[in-house]
């Protein structure tokens, strides 16, 4: 009987010792950098187990298997490219591997305000996301469902410029040309209210006339409270069957951003040259964002014709009702020239 107790409490310790081993196997590994690992399809619990030992996201491999069994979850386990941080729970870990939650490379790429189509598929192409010459074939011979693309005219030199939206976006890597253009054009989609569409009846203006001249004001103006003073002023001189003479418009006429126009750069005739022709140019010349948008929506009522920077600094305009105080506006800008 003795020797029984003896061997009883001996098994006891034993098993108190494994239990014990057992559960410290389970604990986290040691905190280290993210870890990407691929599980082949048809791996097993046992393959998988080993994958995730080698690469140190578990202790230990066959406490990882039996664990696993506990949970009920062994069969769960799916393949794909996960990234693993060592130091996460082995629970944690299963749940990640049952759900499927594989990791996706991608790459985060801010698009800015008033930037053009060349621009954002140089800057996609600077990221290796896009072929700079398939992205731009796509803009203009893709195909895609949304209404307001179908109404865009067909002879512009991108056909998508202005509604590819600035924002910053998460691409994944292996996403298309034609997946990340309709991303952005998903999203120019989702920020039209449709209550805008009312207001712009009122000014009997179409979308693409409003993308038109938020990428205007977009453009002229960088100061955000101003942004429907110019456009009230494009607005009035649209309706005065004055021309707009908008300095950014010639300038994407020109293809490429001068930090001042020449007189020789007013007479050149082309379909975006404000100084030439009436109204509004045949389509965007950048992407407007919703400050932009909404300024050419609620436009405010006044009677300026004429704006002019202000030399200050400050990125702000004088605005005048007249020629003659647009010249006295022009003078005074001058003299506050920093």
């Amino acid at each position: 009987m003795k020797r029984f107790v003896k061997v009883s409490l001996l098994v006891v310790i034993a098993l108190a010792g494994f239990y014990q081993l057992y559960q410290f196997s389970l604990q986290p590994t040691k905190p280290g950098n993210a870890v990407i690992i691929d599980i082949p399809q048809g791996s097993s619990s046992s393959q998988i187990a080993s994958l995730l030992e080698e690469h140190h996201i578990i202790k230990n491999k066959q406490s990882f298997i039996v664990y696993l069994r506990q949970t009920g979850k062994g069969r769960q386990l799916q393949a794909g490219k996960y990234q693993f941080q060592p130091g996460e729970s082995v629970d944690r870990v299963i749940d990640q591997l049952a759900s499927g939650q594989v990791y996706v490379d991608s790459i985060d790429v801010t698009i800015p305000e008033g930037w053009t189509v060349k621009q954002i598929a140089g800057l996609l192409a600077e990221k290796g996301l896009v072929d700079e010459k398939k992205f731009l074939n796509e803009v203009n011979k893709g195909s895609f469902s949304y209404p307001f693309v179908k109404d865009i005219p067909k002879s512009l030199p991108y056909r998508l410029e202005g509604y590819l939206f600035p924002k910053t976006y998460q691409f994944q890597k292996e996403l298309s040309e034609h997946e990340i253009i309709d991303r952005m054009l998903a999203q120019f989609d989702k920020e039209y209210n449709p209550a805008w569409s009312e207001q712009l009846n009122k000014h009997n203006f179409t979308i693409h006339e409003m993308v038109t001249l938020a990428s205007i004001v977009e453009r002229e103006v960088a100061v955000a409270k101003e942004r429907p003073i110019v456009a009230g002023v494009y607005f009035n001189r649209i309706q005065q069957d004055i021309m707009l003479q908008a300095d950014a418009t010639v300038q994407y006429g020109l293809g490429e951003q001068k930090d001042r126009l020449t007189y020789k750069d007013l007479e050149l005739d082309h379909p975006y040259n404000t100084y030439k022709h009436k109204g509004l140019p045949p389509g965007p010349i950048a992407a407007p964002g919703i400050s932009a948008l909404e300024a050419v929506v609620n436009p405010t009522s006044h009677e300026f014709l004429f704006y002019v920077t202000k030399k200050d600094g400050s990125g702000e305009h004088f605005f005048s009702k007249t020629y003659q105080e647009h010249l006295r506006n022009i003078a005074v800008s001058k003299q506050t020239a920093r």
